[in-house]
């Protein structure tokens, strides 16, 4: 909650924590996500799959990830009001499409670790295979649609959803208007290339998790039965 973006002095940008840290990771899934961003710009400047100048535009864009973070950091109130709406429910189903799949995985991950409810992610294309027959007023969806190349699917699944009457929270880009007529609630985030988007989608998810948790009165810092390392098979 107390976390913010510090400058080193050779001008290096970081997310310091605040004081309550808790166990259950936020960092690692970022941190994966810088590491597989960089090797993968890598890899493709080696194979001359990427001109120069989308290397450089690339680059340029993770360089903004720190600032973009901050401004969803600055949303914590408004996504702590929303949190205390969900906060009753029992049961979450998170989805997403291509770069918001993992992303919603994450945070179902998060809401169960910290939280101490039933929270599943999964593809949205494949939401009419199973998934789709749990929904009901009592089982809220929320929905990863910042992926501008699957924007139309992602409307159209939640359409499908509404139908349902589940609860809608979506979690979308400030460009992409359409959810406000569809979903119940509404995290933005900033616009950002779809290949960096999971960064932004997944603070807010983070955030969305820990202010659950806390609205339950649940130890944020030690949740029951986590450990930080596995020490056995």
């Amino acid at each position: 909650e107390n976390s913010a973006i510090v400058r080193e002095a050779d001008g290096a940008l970081f997310l310091k924590a605040g004081p309550e840290v808790s166990v259950c990771s936020t960092k690692a899934f970022t941190s994966q996500l810088a590491i597989l961003s960089l090797f993968a710009l890598f890899v493709a400047k080696h194979k001359k799959t990427l001109t120069q100048e989308a290397a450089d535009a690339f680059y340029s864009d993770l360089q903004t990830i720190p600032m973009l973070v901050q401004k969803v950091l600055e949303r914590k109130e408004e996504i702590q009001r929303i949190a205390k709406k969900y906060a009753k429910y029992h049961d979450f189903f998170f989805m997403g499409r291509r770069y918001m799949y993992p992303s919603c995985q994450e945070a179902a991950l998060k809401l169960k670790e910290i939280s101490y409810v039933n929270a599943n992610g999964y593809p949205a294309g494949e939401l009419k295979h199973g998934p789709i027959a749990l929904l009901d007023a009592n089982f809220p969806v929320i929905a990863f649609c910042a992926n501008a190349v699957t924007e139309e699917k992602i409307i159209s699944n939640l359409m499908e959803v509404k139908a349902r009457g589940a609860p809608v929270l979506a979690i979308a880009p400030e460009s992409l208007h359409a959810v406000e007529a569809i979903a119940d609630d509404v995290i933005w985030v900033p616009c950002i290339r779809d290949a960096l988007s999971p960064f932004l989608s997944t603070v807010a998810s983070q955030l969305l998790a820990y202010y659950i948790a806390k609205e339950l009165g649940c130890d944020i810092d030690q949740p029951r039965n986590l450990a930080k390392s596995v020490t056995v098979e």
